[in-house]
């Protein structure tokens, strides 16, 4: 069975983990197998209207349905979002995208149970 995971990346090669996750120009979506090692990984244009699209990036995202989304930073109407959907929210210990998924894959990141201070959200 494979696992999906979102990171906000800075780039389209998905290498860089961007700061705040509504802001992020890319999102990594990431297959992982049992073991924990990548299957496939997709970087996808950030949709959100903080990117000039529409809606809301934490409700754009969950068309992917993955099991976790790892963040640096997230507003709390996104994260209430992720968990009324049973989708993980874990801090990032890393500002690269390939050490998050092995974090992820040693069972090694925290839960992000609050939102940022510093999110400006209408």
């Amino acid at each position: 069975m494979t696992t999906r995971i979102i990171i906000p990346a800075q780039d389209s090669r998905g290498i860089e983990v961007a700061e705040h996750f509504g802001r992020a120009p890319f999102f990594a979506v990431i297959d992982l197998d049992d073991n924990g090692h990548t299957i496939e990984m997709k970087v996808h244009p950030n949709s959100g209207e903080h990117s000039g699209g529409k809606g809301h990036a934490h409700d754009n995202i969950q068309q992917y349905n993955p099991r976790a989304v790892i963040v640096q930073g997230m507003g709390p109407r996104g994260i209430m979002s992720f968990q009324s959907q049973n989708i993980a929210v874990l801090r990032a210990n890393s500002n690269l995208v390939q050490e998050l998924v092995n974090a992820y894959a040693q069972n090694a990141l925290e839960e992000l149970t609050e939102g940022c201070a510093d999110a400006h959200h209408h």
